[in-house]
């Protein structure tokens, strides 16, 4: 069962990711590291203790849809409601809506562990923090007086409508419609496709964000507006009115995340109230929707790279604890005791055995790897909305700049670390009864939802990376340098070659992100996008090493080196020898490329 990892968490947003600076430097008011302890463990103990068991259970069950009312498993509802109640929803919302108004990284840390204790479950959650911030970014006064008290309270909650049958990606194809009325409401009409959390029975009513065109609207993303659509309309006494002309059709059977319901809806086809349509309130300007939208999209690519995390953590977890009890042939030097025991003839337990030991260590250091790169993102964006002038800019260009990075990186990693758990657990792995196979089918939706990976590659090397000039990624990877300079210059023989190690692989990410640069600047924008993904993960390994030397290197400080000191070095001399691949593929595999691209006609 999953124990959320408390202590390792707090360290990453201490002294990693930079928390703890800011705390001292008094960014967030009275926040002390007091509360910000207590506040961690009782995240811990509600995910461990109520979300996890439920979290099986929900896996097993499922949702279920029948005459357009959808069931979430059995207990849920009521898990939801503790949840509420104990105020997370509200984490980092706005003081005057009920709010909390608390820095972003504590919202990640504790999504980590949502996640990790049962990802469908905290998808509900994720969904309507995100519309949260787009009404308040981009809401009317009056949208706000009315509906972003009951969504921080998490008494209503949101959702996020774009994607429709033809229009995925390229959402400038979209043909949802609204049509505006003399009262200032509009009626929408059309489909939506893949919606979380879309319906269910866990609150009193749904807050749908909707984008949709109107008919004099311009072609393209640019005629794009976003509406609020309730589930249930709002009567002038705050009291819930008629249900609104929304329906949901059916629900996905999918490869994970089966408690979560995966909606398509239908807005406007007459089901009910008086008039055919799904009222609709207009958010931020006519035919300015994807920029609000994108407020909202931004976060929950960050939420999504934390899902990543959290079933990678939660994966390693359980095929460790698997490999101390299964016992397996007899490892090098076993002599039939030791600390992880060692019963059924002498047979030594699978962890003991080099291979197993590589995958355990591998999965641990690429999950704490990444989630150092997501609590550094949210840490960029807290310190963007805690800066004036220049340095507000640099943090919110630091922020622009991970935030791919920490989305892809992350879920990547997800996938391979829930796949190397099932390797783990052998041929138990396949089975659905160990649980390991679950994180598998969980985390497989991470890379491909909210802007797939490849479109994080192509966001990071076309937009990001030319952020001033170039200027914020070779600041960077400055950096970057005086970590690995930092290592060497200890001089301690517990780190190894990671010193070394880390200097050549920032050396390849260098060479490779100036190659990028030189390429856009010549107008060589295929050669770029052919190394764009393969430099994403080469920035998520450098990262990765970077981040676990820094905690290494504060451990030492603190004569706490230890398990750091030697994780740090397992990266560095086991993982990062893949940079100088991905540096050569990202300068050499453009033209390969485009002479292997017939053989898929």
């Amino acid at each position: 069962m999953y124990s959320a990892p408390v202590e390792e968490i707090a360290f990453t947003l201490n002294h990693v990711a930079g928390l703890s600076a800011a705390l001292e430097e008094g960014r967030f008011g009275d926040l002390s590291g007091d509360l910000v302890a207590a506040i961690l463990e009782e995240a811990g103990r509600f995910a461990s203790s109520e979300i996890a068991p439920l979290g099986e259970k929900g896996d097993r069950e499922g949702a279920k849809l029948e005459d357009g009312e959808v069931t979430t498993p059995k207990g849920w509802p009521d898990l939801y409601r503790r949840w509420r109640e104990g105020g997370w929803n509200g984490l980092t919302a706005p003081e005057a809506y009920g709010g909390q108004n608390l820095p972003h990284m504590l919202n990640v840390a504790a999504l980590e562990m949502w996640n990790s204790a049962s990802m469908a479950f905290a998808l509900a959650p994720t969904l309507t923090m995100g519309a949260i911030e787009a009404l308040s970014a981009h809401g009317s006064d009056e949208l706000k007086a009315v509906f972003l008290e009951k969504m921080v309270s998490g008494e209503w909650t949101g959702t996020m409508n774009l994607t429709e049958p033809h229009a995925g990606s390229d959402l400038g194809v979209l043909k949802t419609r609204a049509e505006p009325r003399d009262d200032g409401t509009y009626r929408i009409f059309g489909q939506k496709i893949f919606i979380t959390w879309g319906e269910h029975d866990a609150a009193d009513n749904i807050i749908h964000l909707v984008l949709a065109r109107l008919a004099d609207a311009p072609a393209g993303t640019r005629g794009i507006s976003l509406f609020l659509v309730p589930k249930f309309l709002v009567n002038e006494d705050g009291s819930l009115g008629e249900r609104n002309d929304v329906l949901c059709h059916s629900i996905e059977h999918k490869l994970g995340i089966h408690g979560s319901p995966t909606c398509t809806m239908i807005f406007g086809d007459g089901r009910f109230g008086e008039e055919w349509g799904a009222v609709g309130y207009l958010v931020g300007e006519e035919n300015k929707g994807l920029a609000c939208m994108f407020t909202m999209m931004n976060n929950a690519r960050l939420a999504v790279g934390i899902q990543g995390v959290a079933i990678a953590e939660a994966a390693t977890q359980k095929a460790i604890a698997f490999a101390k009890e299964r016992t397996q042939g007899k490892a090098p030097g076993w002599s039939g005791e030791g600390k992880n025991g060692g019963q059924n003839s002498g047979m030594s337990p699978i962890i003991e055995h080099p291979d197993v030991a590589q995958m355990l260590l591998t999965m641990k250091a690429l999950t704490q790897g990444a989630r150092a790169i997501c609590y550094a993102c949210a840490h960029a964006t807290d310190m963007s909305h805690h800066h004036e002038g220049e340095e507000a800019k640099h943090w919110a260009e630091r922020a622009a700049l991970l935030t791919p990075i920490a989305k892809s990186f992350s879920t990547d990693i997800g996938v391979d670390v829930a796949s190397l758990g099932i390797q783990v657990h052998g041929g138990m792995g396949f089975i659905e009864e160990t649980g390991a196979a679950r994180y598998l089918r969980d985390a497989r939706i991470a890379p491909i939802y909210e802007g797939t990976n490849g479109i994080q590659a192509i966001d990071l090397v076309t937009r990001k990376l030319p952020l001033s000039g170039g200027d914020q990624v070779k600041g960077f990877l400055a950096e970057l340098k005086q970590v690995a300079d930092e290592v060497s210059a200890r001089n301690d023989p517990d780190f190894g070659e990671t010193g070394d190690r880390l200097r050549a692989a920032i050396a390849a990410l260098e060479a490779a992100t100036a190659w990028l640069l030189v390429a856009q600047a010549d107008g060589r924008t295929t050669d770029a996008l052919s190394g764009a993904t393969p430099y994403q993960r080469l920035f998520g390994l450098v990262l990765t090493g970077v981040y676990l030397a820094r905690g290494g290197l504060v451990a030492a400080d603190n004569g706490e080196g230890g398990g750091r000191f030697s994780l740090c070095r397992f990266m560095a001399e086991n993982l990062l020898a893949e940079t100088s691949a991905l540096k050569d593929r990202v300068m050499a595999g453009s033209a390969s490329l485009a002479a292997a691209r017939s053989l898929l006609d």
